[in-house]
């Protein structure tokens, strides 16, 4: 599915920093999945200091911007912005204005639930809808929309001003500049939840583990490590065992010639 491409008014915007009673608006978790979802797109970043300084890898954060004199703030699923200015507050970051506190996220993510919401909305007179609000307003870069119950992934990027949808390479991957990463569905089982989820593979191909997968790799890589030492032992102890039967059996022949009046040294 893809909003319906119409000639749209530009708008008047600005980069306002919110005060700090600015009351954001509620955007409800709509299921129990979405915090898992989100989480598990975020956690195999961490491994990855490059990823994850100066940058908000967040989801339900308000993104925020003045349109025609509103102030209008969506809260994407999930958001990757990077650089962004250091947070200075000893309060914890409520929202995040692009271009006054950073650069414009690099992507952000929608995750659908059983019915549509604003996710493909061009509306933009009396609401704001999040396809023209990330497409006309922020310019994410790209825009990731994600139906879990069937594994649908749609990315569109940002092309001459518009949303273009993607089309995958021949794994079902797409690349996303700004993180240098693919991003695709996969299928199996995290946090007890089975089905699918969005994660990601770097350039050669390889998939970004878990935490969890990473600590099994460890032992695994551990446990073979000490199953080579042990076969290497093993192969010193038995040429070593090899040696002193060759000793054994050279003092045993020089024994036999010495009874038999013959100097072995003299052989």
């Amino acid at each position: 599915m893809e909003a319906i491409q119409t000639p749209i008014s530009k708008p008047s915007i600005r980069w306002p920093i919110l005060p700090d009673d600015f009351v954001l608006p509620d955007d409800p978790v709509e299921n129990i999945d979405q915090p898992l979802l989100a989480a598990a797109l975020r956690q195999p970043l961490t491994a990855f200091p490059q990823l994850m300084e100066d940058a908000i890898v967040v989801s339900n954060m308000a993104l925020c911007a003045s349109v025609d004199e509103r102030i209008i703030c969506k809260a994407p699923d999930w958001m990757y912005v990077k650089p962004v200015n250091p947070w200075q507050s000893t309060q914890p970051r409520r929202s995040y204005t692009p271009h006054t506190e950073g650069t414009i996220p690099q992507i952000v993510m929608e995750f659908l639930s059983a019915t549509y919401g604003e996710e493909y909305s061009v509306e933009h007179t009396e609401g704001v809808g999040k396809w023209y609000f990330y497409e006309q307003v922020i310019k994410v870069p790209y825009y990731a929309i994600f139906r879990p119950t069937t594994g649908r992934l749609e990315v569109y990027a940002l092309e001459s001003g518009r949303y273009s949808q993607q089309t995958p390479n021949e794994f079902g991957r797409y690349w996303i500049d700004g993180l240098d990463l693919y991003l695709a569905v996969w299928e199996g089982t995290h946090e007890g939840r089975t089905g699918y989820w969005l994660r990601w593979w770097n350039s050669l191909g390889d998939i970004l583990p878990f935490s969890e997968e990473r600590a099994q790799e460890e032992r695994q890589r551990a446990q073979e490590e000490s199953q080579r030492a042990q076969a290497e032992r093993q192969r010193a102890q038995e040429a070593e065992a090899l040696l002193e039967r060759e000793r054994h059996k050279a003092q045993a022949m020089a024994a036999r010639l010495r009874e038999m009046g013959i100097d072995p040294e003299q052989l």
